[in-house]
């Protein structure tokens, strides 16, 4: 007996090999009154030259193009507001998320308050609380990871240290579009951090105690078996197209999948990392990972096998052995990719991680969705045992 539930996602994907180059088409043929697009990304992608295919092709083809590069890891409030003063000066008709996770956020948060002066970014922190209507919204990311391009999510880094995430169904994007000859050459560290929150993702929405659903379920088996098997062959190439191509697909599914089965305990306890030491997202995910899974495997471990059987095939045994199985073989993967796997190891000292735990508690949205409660106590007993 299937219990109700709501699927919402992308109305169109383009999956092309070199979209990039032909940007400027693509989006005429899909919007064609349109001319002034602003284009979200970050310093690095713009001088890098990776963007200037994209850039010359919406010249090509008519778009009166401005680019906002000043996006970060983590994006403050002050970044997210000067952008939209920008968008809202240059008279921004549609926005264009092009760059990680933290790009795509930001125009995400661009195409709701770039239009109008109703409402603040202030009042939309939560769930639910956006009330404007946005501009036209294209998502293409150039890492596989936060799946972004297909969320109703967007973090901002509030004060010093504290993220908070805004949740709206107007976040989700008209169109996203995956190009892999984007992400070809992606730094390992970049590319084994992006593609272990991918699987995170998968993993969280496949045991999500709130809103699982047979739609998500079916995605993340697939994005995890797609992840699972590339991830590996994806750092230790960066030219790998095909462990490229199936990198960027796994993370869109794994998205699509978090999106309608929302994540939980790994993200929340992921979150202090990234908002106290400044460790990027997927690191910070990848660093507590197996300690999360072995904290939940009294409560989940029927899902945690199903999982071993796409991730780990040749795991027998009972539910207990396969689950075991899953956290080892993850653990092995973190190893291959040579990305820390201590906290002390990106610099978090142990009389930090009480602060951690507390700041942890603050992430009620994510922590319903565990499948078993998550005290501080066990926040702190996951991050002595990451450390």
């Amino acid at each position: 007996m299937t219990h109700a539930f709501r699927f919402q996602t992308v109305p169109t994907l383009i999956v092309e090999f070199g979209a990039a180059r032909r940007l400027g088409a693509l989006l005429r043929a899909q919007f064609p009154a349109l001319e002034r697009l602003c284009v979200v990304t970050d310093g690095f992608l713009h001088k890098s030259g990776l963007l200037d295919p994209a850039l010359a092709d919406l010249e090509a083809h008519g778009w009166n193009a401005t680019v906002i590069d000043d996006v970060i890891a983590d994006p403050p409030e002050h970044v997210v507001l000067e952008a939209t003063a920008r968008a809202r000066s240059a008279g921004a008709e549609i926005v264009l998320g092009l760059g990680g996770g933290s790009s795509m956020d930001v125009a995400k948060l661009i195409a709701a308050l770039a239009p109008q002066q109703q409402q603040q970014l202030s009042e939309m922190y939560g769930v639910n609380k956006v009330t404007v209507q946005r501009l036209p919204l294209v998502q293409m990311p150039t890492t596989a990871g936060t799946g972004s391009e297909v969320t109703a999510v967007s973090i901002v880094t509030v004060g010093e240290a504290s993220k908070m995430g805004v949740v709206a169904p107007q976040l989700i994007a008209d169109l996203a579009i995956l190009d892999a000859e984007l992400t070809l050459g992606l730094p390992v560290a970049a590319t084994a951090a992006t593609g272990i929150d991918a699987m995170v993702h998968a993993i969280e929405a496949y045991t999500s105690a709130h809103l699982k659903n047979p739609v998500s379920d079916m995605l993340a088996i697939k994005a995890l078996e797609l992840l699972s098997r590339n991830l590996l062959p994806a750092c230790e190439d960066g030219n790998n197209r095909e462990a490229r191509e199936a990198m960027l697909l796994g993370a869109t599914f794994a998205g699509q999948a978090f999106a309608n089965s929302p994540v939980a305990a790994v993200h929340a306890l992921a979150y202090p990392i990234g908002g106290i030491y400044h460790v990027p997202h997927g690191l910070s995910n990848a660093l507590v990972l197996p300690h999360v899974l072995r904290f939940n495997a009294d409560s989940a471990a029927d899902l945690y096998a199903e999982l071993a059987d796409v991730v780990v095939p040749g795991a027998t045994g009972s539910a207990e052995d396969k689950t075991q199985a899953l956290i080892e073989k993850l653990e092995q993967m973190i190893a291959a990719t040579a990305i820390p796997a201590r906290l002390r190891d990106v610099g978090i000292e142990r009389e930090g991680l009480g602060r951690m735990a507390s700041d942890a508690m603050l992430q009620t949205r994510l922590l319903v969705n565990n499948p078993k409660p998550v005290s501080e106590a066990g926040a702190l007993a996951i991050y002595n045992a990451a450390f």
